[in-house]
């Protein structure tokens, strides 16, 4: 084995970013931990992006149209064809070839990504050809899946896991969501899955005259928005105690400029419309209140900065998993939520007035050492596959 073993690391983003930065998270945790890390991204370019990998290898781009994933499109917005899958995929083998990786590290698939087998399956296919040690080909996962459109999809999850897979690490704590609640067959994979802990990076120390301080900060991501959530918090502001503080409402950059300037421009006093910024820990470390949608990755930021906070979970097109997380979080004191079909100013401010009214401190009900824990039991995974090699 090399003196640092080599990770290839493929992650694809289609809606949001939450992938993309749950990648980039392990990334550095990885990195600390001793891998030499190739972190390669097959969505588009999120802007101040930075995953401190050794190398960072960004593929042609692709992105969905809208929330049911039907439809992919390159940079220049015409959906891919049969060349451009070709193409891409013939990128990522140059660069599995370039780097002869220890470990295949593969976010998702096969309990998603399946618009991505075109290139994810010849992938897998030239590491298992290979002569001599073959590298260890991982799949890592959230805590819940989406329900899939159609059931036979959980027999090709399962055939896939058995065929490809040495191992499937689940960034999430059994003890507070089994991955069983969302993938029922479970039993037969669990010989190959362990639970990593959730993910997410160390806080910074709050600072009182940092930016944020006093603030409320009101967040959508980097991805898909809903309208009724945006408009519902910043119309929150009148009705609310907090109507006396800065309110900041962050709007990720996938949102057409056109929106965007809509929204900053009618933003009432007091409400500063801006795009998302990559300080965003420190805002959360400082603020008096988040308002935010659910997603995994600004969750667990959250709740690792012990900041109060109130969930509007995503619920477009099949989208579950948000309002599950957040509503178990919030059965355990950890947030408050507001439930997705009934966003209004009213019903926000009524969330803010719980969330203010509650005794003590905000404690994350969930194991937090995601990260670390992934690196180390990728370390004792590698060290196991290469003796049985």
């Amino acid at each position: 084995m090399n003196s640092r073993p080599k990770i290839l690391f493929y992650v694809q983003h289609l809606l949001g970013i939450g992938h993309l930065m749950r990648a980039g998270t392990l990334t550095r945790a990885l990195e600390a931990h001793g891998f030499e890390t190739t972190l390669v991204s097959g969505g588009t370019p999120v802007p101040g992006f930075a995953p401190g990998a050794s190398h960072f290898e960004q593929l042609s781009p692709t992105r969905a149209t809208d929330k049911f994933f039907k439809v992919l499109v390159d940079e220049n917005d015409q959906q891919i064809d049969d060349v451009w899958k070709a193409a891409r995929a013939a990128a990522l083998l140059e660069i599995y070839a370039r780097t002869l990786p220890d470990v295949i590290l593969i976010e998702m698939y096969p309990f998603g990504r399946r618009q991505m087998r075109f290139e994810i399956e010849p992938l897998i296919e030239a590491a298992r050809n290979e002569t001599g040690t073959r590298p260890m080909i991982v799949s890592s996962v959230r805590d819940i899946l989406v329900e899939p459109g159609k059931p036979e999809r959980v027999d090709e999850m399962v055939d896939r896991v058995r065929r490809y897979f040495d191992l499937v690490l689940i960034h999430g704590d059994s003890a507070f969501i089994s991955f069983e609640e969302t993938f029922p067959r479970m039993a037969e994979i669990s010989d190959i899955s362990r639970y990593t802990g959730y993910v997410a990076d160390t806080p910074p120390p709050a600072d009182p005259k940092g930016p944020g301080a006093g603030e409320v900060i009101v967040s959508t991501g980097g991805g898909a928005v809903s309208d009724d959530m945006l408009q519902a918090a910043i119309d929150a502001r009148a009705l609310s105690t907090l109507a006396d503080i800065p309110w900041r409402v962050l709007i990720g950059h996938n949102l057409p400029d056109a929106e965007f300037e809509a929204y900053r421009n009618n933003a009432p006093e007091g409400v500063i419309v801006e795009r998302s910024r990559t300080d965003f820990r420190q805002l959360l470390a400082n603020c008096t209140l988040s308002i935010s949608q659910g997603g995994y990755n600004t969750v667990m930021e959250i709740l690792a900065a012990g900041t109060r906070s109130v969930c509007i979970p995503y619920a477009g097109g099949l989208e579950s998993e948000q309002t599950l997380r957040c509503n178990l979080l919030a059965d355990k004191g950890a947030l408050e939520v507001v439930d997705p079909g009934t966003v209004t100013a009213q019903s926000v401010n009524a969330a803010i007035s719980r969330v203010l009214n509650r005794a003590g401190g905000i404690q994350a009900p969930i194991d937090m050492s995601g990260a670390k824990n992934t690196a180390a039991i990728l370390q004792a995974a590698l060290n196991q596959h290469q003796i049985s090699e």
